[in-house]
């Protein structure tokens, strides 16, 4: 496997990780983001498009769930 994939693999690993070990104000501020983005004018598939979620994961994070 190329060096720069395998980089981009730990990358996204250890950014999971990180994510997980987040606090729930961390999610908290995340939902707020995202909510402010649809208040602005941003459907759920810009949001995901910007953050590399897919939609139906950013429809529940701008759920609460």
């Amino acid at each position: 496997m190329p060096k720069e994939k395998t980089e981009a693999r730990k990358a996204v690993r250890v950014a999971q990780k990180q994510f997980e070990r987040d606090s729930k104000a961390t999610r908290e501020a995340r939902r707020k983001a995202f909510a402010k983005a649809q208040a602005a004018g941003l459907s759920l598939r810009e949001i995901a498009e910007e953050t590399g979620l897919h939609h139906s994961t950013v429809a529940e994070i701008a759920r609460g769930g």
